[in-house]
C-alpha cells in the first residue's frame, strides 16, 4: 500500500493557497481544471517532498475547490485520505 494524498474542499481558493502556500510554505505541483464537473484540484506538497510528488504524484495535499457555492458544515470540507493497493479486490476482501 503506498500513500497518495489527502483531500481537503475549500470554500476560496484564492485565500487557501495563500494559507498552504505563502504561509505554510507548500508548493503547487500539479492543477486540474474540469470544467464539466465545476471543479478544480490543486495538489500541494512539502519543500521535501516536491521531487517525489512530481515524480510520483505523491505525498500531496489535495485541496478541492467546487465552483458552485457550499457551505461546508459539520465536517464537510475534509473529503478522502488516498491509497493505492496492488489489487483492490484482494484488499477488500481481506478487510471483509
Amino acid at each position: 500500500m503506498r500513500y497518495l494524498h489527502t483531500m481537503v474542499r475549500v470554500k476560496d481558493l484564492g485565500e487557501s493557497m495563500k494559507f498552504y502556500c505563502d504561509l505554510l510554505g507548500l508548493e503547487e505541483i500539479r492543477r486540474i481544471e474540469n470544467e464539466k464537473g465545476r471543479f478544480t484540484l490543486v495538489f500541494l506538497a512539502a519543500r521535501d517532498d516536491i521531487a517525489a510528488a512530481r515524480e510520483k504524484k505523491a505525498p500531496s495535499l489535495e485541496l478541492t475547490y467546487n465552483w458552485d457555492t457550499e457551505d461546508y458544515t459539520g465536517g464537510r470540507n475534509f473529503g478522502h485520505l488516498a491509497y493505492e493497493v496492488d489489487n483492490i479486490y484482494d484488499f477488500c476482501a481481506r478487510l471483509q
